[in-house]
């Protein structure tokens, strides 16, 4: 049998990372160099721009993955009940200790301590004695005085705000809905446009991710005729109930982003690191990817070298279990988006020697219920027992290559799928290397692969490869696990 199968060239970093799409680096040219340079999944914001340019954008960077003969998944990121400031007389203000500060409901102010607001419940949600913070944190007010049509507060912690910029209202449940019309609309344009992942932004309950999921459902039938293959939904945690509710949440959703942007801002600066390291806890123990997002190597944006703070930042992102980090406005409008992932990739690679040192030591299969789980334990055990050259993951749904992830395996692993949205959902999960092009015959492909891994010298003669295959017959679902040796 002769295969025209051809192993892309494959990172040595098992950590995936996610970069946001913008004006920097959405050109076809830049995106190629992008994913050449690493990135696994591309981010398009729905807080900036509508589902035209978006359209647009997934489109560029599905040729482009396409011509370089490689899979990348696409989020989609739904703006959610932003809060924003509104105009402000000349359009920037210092907030001075001394001088308290008023909320109107008004649209427009003429005086320059009397702030406006794009959310109009805001007066309504909140009481005396809460907080409301401002430009990403950095000037605090508190709520000193209340009636039917403003709220007076004291500054206590001064500084320069601008009109549109973001207000936070940390321990204030808010009264608006998670879903906005805005964002249904979006996320309806996605399932449409085969979108693999979609952001909820500023979740607050399991509710919230059912809500959704409900809308794709809806959306996809209303699209085909019958039930298709939705977006995976990431819920993004932002909000104190969401980390309350954390093990729910995860329950329900397909992964997790731990936003730290607002939730930085909606915590004590102090707590980020551990509320952080309890997500991906959850996450890990429960067997969903997350992602770690919010100025991972910030200073980026203008300097081609980070900061020792952030590169380590990054390191001790990986080595607390995250699958995937995120980079925002350093690949969207930062002048070095090639260098920016260059240098993520540097770290992980540094970094995961000392998860392989830890896998070496530590590796033990875990009690589980699942035959899946039971089965991709035992695929990783032995490739690590007889040091396989290769286990190659073949799926249906996606779900056993995540199971084979989750296991934090450092034998080089290939997934395979007859589903092109499941290929392209692989990109999330650590270390899985999707393969497009492989027949769908299980013999077929296992010849395919192995012939393309002599041809570009992953596989010798001798290695042995561990298959894991979950095959779906009728209605039941079956797990295979056996080991070939290549001749």
């Amino acid at each position: 049998m002769t295969t025209n199968l051809i192993f892309p060239q494959l990172r040595p970093s098992h950590t995936k990372i996610v970069a946001t799409i913008g004006p920097a680096s959405d050109t076809e040219e830049m995106l190629s160099k992008l994913i050449l340079a690493g990135v696994d999944v591309f981010r398009i914001n729905m807080a900036h721009g509508g589902t035209d340019q978006a359209q647009t954008r997934l489109d560029r960077i599905r040729k482009v993955s396409q011509q370089l003969g490689v899979t990348v998944g696409v989020l989609v990121d739904l703006a959610g009940p932003k809060m924003r400031l509104g105009e402000i007389p000349n359009d920037v203000y210092q907030c001075e200790t001394e001088i308290p500060m008023k909320f109107i409901r008004d649209k427009i102010t003429t005086e320059p301590n009397t702030f406006t607001t794009t959310y109009e419940p805001l007066i309504d949600d909140v009481n005396i004695g809460d907080k409301i913070m401002l430009a990403d944190g950095t000037v605090a007010l508190q709520v000193a005085e209340k009636n039917s049509d403003s709220i007076i507060c004291t500054v206590i912690q001064g500084g320069t705000v601008r009109s549109r910029q973001g207000i936070n209202l940390p321990g204030t449940k808010l009264s608006i809905k998670t879903l906005q019309q805005a964002d249904i609309d979006n996320a309806k344009w996605a399932v449409g446009a085969g979108v693999d992942f979609l952001g909820l932004s500023f979740v607050r309950s399991p509710e919230d991710i059912l809500e959704l999921r409900e809308i794709l459902v809806d959306a996809a039938y209303k699209n085909t005729g019958f039930w298709s293959d939705i977006p995976h939904i990431v819920a993004k945690i932002e909000k104190p109930e969401a980390v309350e509710r954390i093990e729910e949440i995860v329950d329900v959703t397909d992964g997790v982003m731990v936003a730290r942007g607002d939730l930085g801002v909606e915590f004590d600066i102090a707590q980020i690191a551990v509320v952080q390291k309890k997500i991906i806890e959850t996450c890990r123990r429960k067997s969903k990817p997350v992602i770690v997002a919010t100025q991972m190597l910030e200073s980026m944006h203008h300097q081609t070298l980070p900061t020792r703070a952030e590169a380590t930042d990054v390191a001790n992102a990986i080595l607390d279990g995250t699958d995937a980090c995120m980079l925002s406005g350093e690949t969207a409008v930062g002048e070095f988006p090639l260098q920016t992932v260059q240098m993520m990739h540097r770290i992980a690679v540094e970094t995961e020697k000392v998860l392989a040192e830890r896998f070496a030591l530590t590796h033990r299969p875990s009690r589980t219920t699942s035959v899946t789980h039971a089965v991709c334990d035992a695929a990783v055990t032995l490739a690590d027992e007889i040091d396989a050259a290769m286990l190659l993951v073949k799926t249906q749904s996606g779900k056993t290559a995540m199971a084979i992830s989750n296991k934090r395996c450092f034998t080089l692993c290939v997934g395979t799928s007859s589903n092109i949205r499941a290929l392209q959902r692989m990109n999330l999960f650590w270390g899985i290397f999707p393969l497009i092009n492989v027949p769908e015959n299980p013999q077929e492909s296992l010849i395919s692969v192995i012939e393309a891994g002599k041809t570009t010298g992953y596989l010798n003669h001798g290695d042995r490869i561990v298959h894991v295959l979950g095959i779906a017959t009728g209605s039941r679902y079956r797990n295979v696990l056996y080991v070939h040796i290549v001749d």
